[in-house]
C-alpha cells in the first residue's frame, strides 16, 4: 500500500506531470475543444488513484499563473475533478478489451457536458437565472459537441499513456529512485 504521504520523488514527478499536461494544452490551442488533459486525467487516475490530484491541481495552478486568475478559471477548480473522480469509480483493471472503450467513452462524455458543468459558476458568478443558464448551455452546445469528438478521440491515447507511466514507475524502480 502506498504512503499517503508524498516523497521528494513523487513530488517532482507530479510537478513535471502537471507541467506536461500544461503544456500539451498549449501546443494543442490552434485546434478548437481539442486537448489531452481528459485523457491524461484518467490515465495518472488509473496508475496514481487519489495521487493523481496532485498533477491535476498542479495543470490547474499552471493555467491560472499563465493564463490568469479570472472568472473563468474559478470552474477549473471542479470541471477536472468531476473527470477525477468518474474515472475512480471505474474498476482499477479494466478487462483490455473494454479499457480502451471505455475511456475513450468517459473523455467524450466529459467533453460533451463541459457546459453544463460549467454552468454552475456561471450562474453564481454572473447571476443567471434558470432560463439564461439555459440558454447559455444552448449557446455553447455546439462547443461542446467538438470538445465531446474530440476528447473521445484523444482517449484512444489513454491505454498508451497508461502502459507509459506505468513502464516509467517499473525503470524508476529498479534503478532505486
Amino acid at each position: 500500500m502506498r504512503s499517503a504521504k508524498l516523497t521528494v520523488r513523487e513530488t517532482a514527478i507530479f510537478g513535471l506531470l502537471g507541467a506536461l499536461m500544461y503544456a500539451s494544452k498549449i501546443l494543442m490551442e490552434m485546434l478548437p475543444n481539442a486537448h489531452l488533459i481528459g485523457a491524461f486525467i484518467i490515465a495518472l487516475t488509473v496508475v496514481y488513484r487519489k495521487k493523481a490530484l496532485y498533477p491535476l491541481y498542479t495543470f490547474i495552478l499552471l493555467t491560472g499563473m499563465f493564463a490568469g486568475f479570472a472568472n473563468w478559471w474559478l470552474p477549473y477548480l471542479y470541471i477536472w475533478a468531476v473527470l477525477w473522480a468518474a474515472a475512480m469509480l471505474l474498476p482499477k483493471r479494466l478487462p483490455p478489451r473494454i479499457a480502451p472503450l471505455a475511456y475513450m467513452l468517459l473523455c467524450g462524455l466529459h467533453g460533451l457536458g463541459y457546459g453544463v458543468l460549467y454552468a454552475p459558476a456561471q450562474v453564481l458568478l454572473f447571476g443567471l437565472n434558470y432560463q439564461g443558464m439555459i440558454a447559455w448551455i444552448a449557446a455553447g452546445l455546439p462547443f461542446d459537441v467538438m470538445h465531446g469528438i474530440s476528447n473521445f478521440f484523444c482517449g484512444a491515447l489513454v491505454v498508451p499513456l497508461i502502459h507509459a507511466i506505468r513502464l516509467a514507475e517499473r525503470v524508476s524502480a529498479r534503478q532505486g529512485a
